[in-house]
């Protein structure tokens, strides 16, 4: 038995983590940076049960509310002590390590909540066993609790700092993998959100409205980090370096290439914080980050002055979502990786430096191609040049590697101009049924929420890109980041080799290997149907949203079922389906209907 005493050291360790950091992050010195670095601290200091919260409910995402505001409160009691004397002891622990042990200090909870394994194990190996224990599917929580306007105005009312700890809770346990700046900007525009709609006569309409852009600006985030961290945590630094080249060139493309390294350096450093989940080192790389950029604005870009003008998390925020203009006096073309006689030695002299320069150019000359080609033609660059450097002849050999760069981006647009044909052809319902078909064959191993939810996302991907000037950046970019949901961010994620061979091979090209996917050949379907041809009367009570979504798990788990049908047949089935629902709910007795044409689907589709 631990005790009280040893539990209470072990949970002031963490507060060392949220304000002083002498020992992982070098102090500034600079009037600027050390001004920066006192607003970041002080709010950290301000959030910090917000950010407690946050830390905790994504490593344990069974975690009860009470034991999450349990812990946050322990952690705020720890930092009054630690910043009135910061020589004591206890204050004197790491980063990560200090939570990570804090919450194995709770009595009973690593054992009731299953993650007492990793706290059988010390420093990386417990901060690994922690984020492996993390969960993307979260099908195993309860619905995310909704409540009536008036009673969550009184919430709110009462005590809005419970409320917004509550919200934040929910949140962070279902997005496990999401930023801690991104889930406290969301909980501000949550905020600003209840004492808005609190004010209006017609709260739930107000609340209805107002939650799509923050639901939208969460669902895009979550996608895009989920998949950085995914290159990061299986392909390393150098992919997440070149990913960062080529947006932050594009966005930014009259910033010198010595400037971009500089800020890539802090990127580094950020991405290895966030990833893991260490909630305080994250907000202070992204913050460091966004400081560098916008002591620089001269020299990156005359567009995020308002941007830089905001606080934190909003001002990052904001940054990311800018775009400058292309300089006029750019050429479309850098002659000097093709045209020059000494591309090889320069290569051969410095050759990550070289490919870096190489992307840096390459993207700032084309802000209409997506992140991912943009990488595409860089490897397909460094392949072929490594190829050329071995001729008699290299000059003769690289000087046409343009037309190969244009074979990549004209095989990778066929392949969104032939998803834009189904977006055109297809009805949005069809559309949606097309992607659960194509992704339960490729992935049958998936949960049904998992590929329920891909499907959903592919559509809203091209009903957002295929009608815009820019499709194919749109497309290409949005559906990278669906390939990143599928592949995930844990490293040692399995689905099937086939799909395990695209995610962890090559990044650049995993699209275009997903595109070549047929049915897995190595998935052995149920024996039996499992219940998927026995209906209950409550499909006669349900809402069109939710008879929708039953629809769609229907024509999933059919998929499962039976992998050998053809796309018109699983199409075929679901329109009798529903036509069994529409006619048993209307009959005097739902329940003797269902009973009776259920076993009648259900032989149909065993005969198929």
């Amino acid at each position: 038995m631990i005790s009280k005493e040893m539990k209470q050291l072990k949970l002031t360790g963490f507060v060392i983590f949220l304000f002083f950091l002498t020992e992982c992050l070098s102090l500034p010195t600079k009037p600027q940076d050390v001004g920066d670095f006192n607003i970041t601290q002080k709010f950290i200091e301000d959030n910090v049960g917000y950010i407690t919260i946050i830390a905790f409910a994504q490593y344990v995402q069974e975690a009860s509310f009470e034991e999450v505001e349990m812990f946050a409160k322990t952690m705020t009691e720890y930092r009054d002590q630690c910043l009135a004397n910061s020589k004591l002891p206890q204050c004197s622990k790491l980063a990560n390590d200090a939570l990570l042990e804090a919450i194995c200090a709770m009595e009973g909870v690593p054992q009731k909540r299953n993650f007492s394994h990793c706290c059988n194990k010390d420093g990386f190996e417990r901060r690994l066993c922690f984020f492996y224990n993390k969960k993307a599917d979260v099908g195993f929580l309860p619905p995310l609790p909704t409540l009536d306007p008036e009673v969550k105005c009184q919430a709110y009312k009462n005590n809005s700092e419970s409320f917004l700890s509550k919200y934040i809770y929910e949140v962070s346990r279902r997005h496990p993998f999401v930023f801690t700046p991104t889930l406290l900007t969301v909980m501000g525009r949550i905020e600003e959100m209840t004492k808005t709609c609190c004010e209006e006569q017609d709260k739930a309409n107000c609340f209805r409205i107002k939650a799509v852009p923050v639901i939208q600006y969460l669902k895009a985030f979550s996608s895009f980090q989920k998949n950085v961290c995914g290159a990061f945590l299986r392909f390393g630094p150098t992919v997440v370096n070149s990913i960062y080249i080529a947006i932050l060139s594009q966005k930014f493309p009259k910033t010198e290439f010595e400037e971009l390294t500089s800020i890539l350096e802090d990127v580094s450093s950020k991405y290895d914080g966030c990833c893991e989940g260490d909630a305080v080192q994250c907000i202070r790389g992204r913050s460091k980050l966004m400081s560098h950029i916008c002591s620089k604005q001269d020299s990156i870009s005359s567009k995020i002055k308002e941007c830089c003008e905001k606080k934190i998390p909003e001002r990052g925020e904001c940054i990311i979502q800018r775009k400058d203009d292309k300089p006029q006096d750019l050429s479309l073309k850098e002659e000097k990786f093709t045209e020059n006689k000494n591309v090889c030695e320069e290569r051969n002299a410095d050759q990550d430096t070289f490919m870096a320069k190489f992307l840096y150019e390459y993207s700032r000359r084309h802000q209409e191609l997506s992140t991912p080609e943009l990488l595409r033609i860089a490897r397909v660059y460094d392949d072929l040049l490594r190829e050329c450097c071995n001729t008699e002849n290299p000059p003769d050999c690289y000087s046409t590697l343009e037309n190969k760069f244009n074979e990549t981006t004209e095989k990778s647009l066929k392949i969104v101009q032939r998803e834009c044909e189904h977006f055109q052809n297809l009805g949005k319902d069809d559309l949606k049924y097309h992607y659960f078909i194509k992704f339960t064959k490729i992935a049958p191993q998936l949960s049904t929420d998992e590929l329920t939810f891909l499907g959903e996302e592919m559509v809203t991907a091209l009903l957002t890109c295929c009608t815009l000037s820019e499709e194919f950046a749109c497309v290409d970019n949005l559906v990278d980041l669906v390939i990143g949901e599928i592949c995930g961010v844990n490293g040692n994620r399995t689905i099937n080799p086939a799909v395990d061979h695209c995610c962890k091979t090559n990044f650049a090209f995993r699209r275009h290997c997903f595109e070549a996917l047929e049915a897995d050949k190595t998935y052995v379907p149920p024996s039996a149907s499992q219940g998927l041809f026995m209906f209950r009367t409550d499909l006669c009570q349900a809402h069109d949203e939710e008879l929708q979504r039953k629809k769609d798990r229907f024509l999933v788990n059919l998929v499962k079922l039976k992998p050998e049908l053809t796309d018109e047949e699983l199409r075929s089935s679901l329109t009798e389906f529903t036509n069994l629902v529409d006619k048993c709910c209307k009959a005097e007795g739902p329940e003797a209907c269902f009973n009776e044409e259920g076993p009648k689907l259900a032989a149909k589709n065993q005969a198929s």
